[in-house]
């Protein structure tokens, strides 16, 4: 039996109706109908109770679904070993841009170096909530994402890497004091701040919040998507920018850009690589893992931990 009519079944008890099932699943309402009522001829018994509002399964029909659950997560573990059978290796990574702009470039070099016969390999950069949906959705094999809480990756394979540090900056010219700062001496510049979703944003909102402000209290506030914009305006003397402090350290080190701590603030937020935890054995994951690992331990007496399953 094809699968699809499994799918459909599913997805109508899901959905409580055919016509959303229909919706979801790309078909037409008549169908839907029609595949579960195939199943019901073959199996000799009414799967779906449609006298109320919505479809529920009826006794018969829970013990199917039990087993198209099962069978249809047998047929997605086949797909994806058939997938790594097809000649030439594939990877697709989705990582937050902080990651990807600081990071990314010297962990994708050091990767491609070790494992020539990667034939495709594609790389995304999202915000949190984007990424973790696209890993379950098996839309990418991995990400790399900065939070500041994260309780979705508990169902994935996980490893913690150094946190990211973020700071204020500030052009020299605006001559702010080196040493910590009160919110209010910042208060009177113009913000250049990432959209919503954006871990850097919450943690910036949570701080404010913390000490009795908002983020309407600055002068002005410019919302960006574009880090580079943000931060060649910041060169400019046009104001200051809560970033991570990888993303600018050699202004830093040129003395470009002035970097700016604040009393009452949490300056660090969590980083973490992770991908399906059924895939903990998968050793092109390991090896990118291992890769983004020694970047950050370059140099540093540390040894890589396999990935464990978070508690």
């Amino acid at each position: 039996m094809e699968t699809r009519y499994l799918k459909t079944l599913l997805k109508a008890c899901e959905t409580g109706s055919f016509s959303r099932a229909a919706e979801e699943l790309h078909i037409t309402q008549s169908a839907a109908s029609q595949r579960v009522k195939f199943l019901e001829e073959s199996y000799g018994q009414q799967l779906l109770n449609r006298s109320g509002p919505v479809l529920v399964p009826t006794e018969a029909g829970a013990l199917v679904l039990a087993a198209a659950r099962e069978i249809l997560a047998r047929e997605n573990t086949l797909m994806e070993e058939l997938k790594r059978l097809k000649v030439g290796k594939r990877l697709s990574i989705c990582c937050t841009p902080t990651f990807g702009m600081a990071h990314l470039p010297g962990v994708l070099n050091d990767f491609v170096m070790q494992n020539a016969d990667v034939a495709d390999l594609k790389f995304i950069f999202k915000q949190p909530a984007e990424a973790i949906k696209g890993v379950q959705d098996k839309e990418y094999d991995l990400a790399v994402i900065e939070h500041c809480d994260a309780p979705l990756l508990k169902s994935f394979a996980c490893h913690a890497l150094p946190d990211d540090e973020l700071v204020f900056i500030s052009a020299p010219t605006l001559k702010l004091p080196s040493s910590e700062l009160e919110i209010g001496q910042l208060l009177e510049l113009r913000l250049y701040a990432r959209r919503d979703g954006c871990s850097s944003k919450n943690l910036l909102n949570r701080n404010l919040a913390a000490v009795g402000k908002g983020i309407d209290d600055f002068r002005t506030v410019v919302i960006s998507d574009d880090l580079r914009l943000s931060i060649e305006s910041v060169l400019a003397g046009g104001g200051v920018s809560f970033v991570s402090r990888s993303l600018v350290q050699h202004h830093l080190d040129q003395g470009r850009l002035c970097a700016h701590y604040v009393k009452g603030f949490q300056h660090l937020r969590e980083r973490t690589l992770f991908y399906d935890a059924g895939r903990r054995d998968d050793p092109l994951l390991a090896n990118f893992a291992a890769c983004v690992f020694n970047l950050f331990t370059a140099g540093k007496d540390a040894v890589f931990v396999p990935i464990e399953v978070l508690a």
